[in-house]
């Protein structure tokens, strides 16, 4: 849990309010995301203009039907009036659907790209990244954001381009009708314009803390309904306050949902008052120029307060959408967020490929401190591992064991000096053939929610079933897969919690060796296994790390004994170095942890 320590984890944490960035070249840069579909929104563009101007033809037929069909009792003409507005209604319902098929594709392509642009730039995200932010987090920025973005993205902006279209259409032909009727209609305008721009600001402002309230609720629900989340809770007793810190998070993403639909309401029941008053306003003032024998039919009086409603109409919604609009870019924001965000470690422009890796490790001068430590957690390291050789590094917690793993694999970056492989530096190969290079098995293993045949091909994709077989045999867990009904086909459950500690890092081992590296890298691989198993598979690993670049990240000093090389290390530097038998003649620091293991040993089971 992040934030500070002395919190309580179960108590909501407080919403900070959002930071105002410049809005407008936000609104550019959602712009940019249309601009691969150009093309197709240029086509909706036109047959707006085409609904649009259809549209406003319909009181112009009204006003040929009250001054001339009527009062003349012309038939044909009226037949011919009334059909006209049929096929305008008819017209109006094709361009409409072929317009909604257009804009929804458009919007779930902008919706595609933007998803997978996010979760892809998150790919490249720094393990220190991660381990700053919640999981449920990243979750709710990619799911809940850009969840709530659809509608926006999908049909907002085809809507604001059409009532735009239509308002625009109609105030011209409102103009050519009567200019003073016209003029009188436009009054409503600059109010509504006001109004809407401090509606607009608040649902903003709503909108940012909701979305934040709901990222801390998604992070509570993957947290504590996880296996573990569970597994903590009901072992703690604390039930009833996780409840409760749901119970809170909830309430307030209720209250800030009923904040974000009652915002403005007020302001939008005056406009639509105003609104509803105007065409009234306007019978009146048109009676009263009839009176004063100014030139204005019954038909064009009829024709102007009908475009009113026309123009009304998609005002009050161009208006709901610009509301909406200014809200949306509180979301933007926050996956725009994500999106700068740089990645600590990232791939080097014409980075190159390892060929053919022999499997030659070297540590030249590395020091590295993690963000915000007091202190390096390593420093000065040099070392040298042959091809072909093993290398086993031991220490205390904390001595910076697990961390130089992270920099072979590159999870971070040192801060000086350099981590080579057959001489290149890691930082200018590419990810996918380090990745290829090194094969990690990490002391808290991680299976998917899937067979186990599926989690071994995860490593390698391309491997027969009897690749499998030999690599679950190599990792000692073929007993364990056989005796499964469904063998291989077996789902392992979340996060492999179907089997036993060592029967997961096992998988784990299986899954690194099917994949064959050069360099293999085992962090603490084998600390969840029992004596008689650890002894079993420490014969198989030896005949897997021949020919092939072994390191070992131990605290059980039993599974180094027979490696070439044994570096100690203590408080991030090397304190000792040597062979296992030279190293206990020092009667130095191995010697002393050599003794507190073989104490531990002796207490614990051999089955």
């Amino acid at each position: 849990m992040r934030g500070d320590p002395t919190r309580d984890p179960f108590r909501p944490g407080r919403v900070e309010p959002p930071s105002e960035r410049p809005q407008r070249a936000e609104v550019v840069r959602a712009l940019r995301l249309f601009r691969p579909h150009a093309r197709t929104l240029s086509v909706v563009a036109g047959l707006i203009a085409l609904s649009a101007l259809a549209g406003v033809a319909s009181p112009f037929l009204l006003r040929e039907i009250v001054d001339e069909a009527l009062p003349e009792q012309d038939l044909g003409l009226l037949a011919a009036l009334a059909g006209g507005l049929v096929a305008i209604a008819a017209v109006t319902t094709v361009l409409d659907v072929v317009q909604g098929l257009l804009t929804t594709r458009v919007g779930q392509g902008v919706m595609h790209g933007l998803r997978t642009s996010l979760y892809a730039h998150l790919q490249r995200m720094s393990l220190g990244f991660f381990a700053r932010t919640r999981t449920g987090e990243v979750q709710s920025r990619i799911a809940s954001d850009i969840g709530a973005l659809q509608t926006v993205v999908t049909t907002t902006g085809a809507e604001l381009v059409q009532n735009l279209a239509t308002v625009v259409v109609t105030v011209v032909a409102m103009l050519a009708l009567d200019w003073r009727l016209a003029l009188f209609s436009f009054t409503v305008l600059p109010l509504a314009v006001h109004l809407n721009r401090r509606v607009g600001r608040l649902r903003r402002r709503i909108t940012a803390q909701r979305q934040r309230q709901l990222a801390e609720m998604s992070a509570t629900v993957e947290e504590t309904l996880s296996v573990s989340g569970i597994l903590l809770t009901r072992t703690t007793g604390r039930t009833r306050e996780v409840v409760e810190r749901f119970t809170a998070q909830s309430d307030g993403v209720s209250r800030l949902e009923v904040g974000s639909e009652m915002a403005g309401r007020w302001q939008w029941s005056l406009i639509t008052l105003t609104m509803a008053a105007v065409p009234a306003l306007t019978y009146l003032l048109g009676g009263w120029l009839r009176g004063t024998g100014a030139a204005l039919s019954i038909g064009t009086l009829v024709a102007l307060v009908t475009l009113q409603a026309q123009l009304f109409r998609p005002l009050a919604a161009l208006l709901r959408i610009l509301v909406r609009l200014h809200a949306s870019m509180a979301l933007f924001t926050r996956v725009f967020e994500y999106l700068d965000s740089v990645p600590e470690v990232a791939e080097a422009p014409g980075a190159v490929e390892l060929p053919r890796p022999r499997g030659r490790v070297e540590f030249r001068d590395v020091t590295f401190r993690y963000p915000g430590a007091d202190r390096p957690a390593l420093e000065g390291i040099d070392l040298v591992v042959p091809a072909g050789t093993s290398l086993a590094v031991v220490g205390a917690t904390g001595s910076g064991k697990t961390t130089l793993g992270y920099l072979l694999a590159r999870l971070y970056d040192v801060d000086s000096g350099a981590v080579l492989i057959d001489g290149r530096d890691v930082r200018d190969v590419s990810a996918r053939s380090l990745a290829e290079a090194v094969g990690v098995v990490t002391q808290e293993t991680f299976l998917l929610h899937a067979s186990i045949a599926e989690n071994l091909r995860f490593a390698a994709p391309g491997a027969s079933d009897e690749d499998l077989r030999r690599a679950a045999r190599t990792a000692q867990v073929d007993a364990v897969v056989d005796a499964l009904p469904e063998g291989f086909g077996t789902v392992v459950g979340e996060r492999g919690y179907r089997f036993s500690g060592g029967e997961k890092q096992r998988l784990a081992l299986a899954r690194a060796v099917l994949r064959d590296p050069p360099v293999l890298l085992l962090d603490e691989a084998t600390s969840a296994l029992d004596v008689r198993t650890e002894r079993a598979m420490s014969a198989a690993l030896r005949e897997v790390s021949s020919g092939r670049t072994t390191i070992t990240i131990a605290h059980r000093l039993s599974t180094v004994r027979e490696a070439d090389q044994i570096v100690v290390l203590e408080g991030g530097r090397v304190a000792e170095r040597g062979g296992h038998d030279e190293l206990l003649a020092l009667g130095g620091r191995y010697a002393q942890l050599v003794a507190a293991d073989a104490e531990r040993s002796a207490v614990e089971p051999s089955a």
